[in-house]
């Protein structure tokens, strides 16, 4: 295991979720971070721990300060804005002189697209700028997403990571008779792989021959892309004429021993799919949750031994993982621009 990447953005929420007026709790790289949206539609973020007595600020109410929308702590009312500056200490009575705008909680940028919002994660904990890393371009659709569902892993992040890009498993584990019978064999696979961003992509190609759910929603003249970027999105395309599904995995690490997975997915001009949605909502969260079990078996392995043997062709994705990983952290650290270490290359696989 390493360490968790910062100074990135991360997926938080989907658009939904954040209810205006609400607010909920959730956990990003072991820290606890508040998620908002106001009443004018604005979402925010903030380090849920009021700094006075340590109280969830999601546990509050949001109230209008001064023009703004803030957070109200349940326990002595404090009033913190979406800037994480305090507002408003209400038990100060006259002469009791206190600057409140001297008083902050950590802040954390946040982008909403395509029905979803991202956190900036700053090394910097008292970070209040603007991020010099613009948020992910993701090539996802100007539409609201179809399917969304979302899984947590008893994993470090770079195990989900390895695991959820391992091109080799998927015979053995997703092997139900809708994706990939056993009797439909295993093939030999041979894809073009070449650097992209902060990450990678296969070249556009068809898919599987033994990809049966493909060959029957779009039929023959079926292309699909897949790409990896960091810290943790993994996204296909699948496009056939006018028909085309947009399938966005998102990982972000709750701490050292867990990892929120949300997958989000998107069509348009496939009318099949609206039909076959109440099918394909349990059929795609018993995919994922074969992963998950599969990462629990794993962990049975990991309690006696913190080694795994990679070798090539299969396991490269997850060595350009951790090659990635090793040029952000020492860019970050030399103060310099990111470059990307992946070369183009070709990769061969049975599956």
């Amino acid at each position: 295991m390493s360490e968790l990447l910062r100074d990135l953005w991360y997926f938080a929420a989907t658009s939904d979720e954040l209810k205006p007026g609400r607010q909920f709790r959730r956990e990003i790289l072991g820290e606890p971070v508040m998620l908002a949206r106001g009443q004018d539609g604005r979402a925010f973020a903030l380090r849920d721990i009021c700094p006075h007595r340590a109280v969830p600020l999601s546990a509050g109410k949001q109230a209008e300060t001064g023009g703004r929308v803030t957070i109200e702590c349940p326990y002595h009312g404090w009033r913190f804005s979406g800037d994480g500056v305090c507002r408003l200490i209400p038990s100060l009575v006259e002469g009791q002189i206190y600057e409140a705008d001297r008083i902050r909680v950590r802040h954390y940028p946040t982008h909403e697209a395509h029905g979803i919002v991202f956190v900036y994660v700053s090394s910097d904990p008292r970070f209040a700028g603007e991020p010099g890393l613009a948020p992910p371009d993701l090539t996802a659709p100007d539409a609201k997403p179809k399917m969304i569902i979302t899984r947590t892993f008893s994993a470090h992040m770079d195990n989900a990571v390895v695991g959820l890009m391992d091109p080799a498993h998927v015979p053995y584990v997703h092997n139900q008779w809708w994706w990939r019978p056993p009797h439909v064999g295993k093939k030999l696979k041979e894809k073009r792989f070449v650097p992209r961003e902060m990450g990678w992509a296969i070249d556009r190609h068809a898919p599987s021959t033994n990809s049966l759910a493909y060959r029957w929603l779009f039929g023959d003249q079926v292309t699909t892309e897949i790409a990896f970027m960091l810290p943790g999105y993994r996204w296909e395309v699948v496009e056939a004429g006018r028909k085309r599904l947009y399938t966005l995995t998102c990982l972000t690490p709750e701490n050292d021993l867990s990892t929120r997975i949300t997958q989000v997915t998107y069509w348009s001009g496939a009318p099949i799919l609206d039909l076959i949605k109440p099918f394909a909502v349990p059929m795609a969260e018993e995919f994922l949750d074969q992963d998950g079990r599969m990462v629990d078996l794993q962990n049975e392995g990991l309690k006696y031994t913190k080694s795994m043997l990679w070798i090539d062709d299969i396991d490269v994705q997850a060595k350009w993982y951790l090659a990635l990983k090793r040029e952000w952290a020492k860019s970050r650290a030399e103060g310099r621009a990111f470059t990307n270490p992946i070369e183009p290359t070709t990769l061969r696989w049975m599956s």
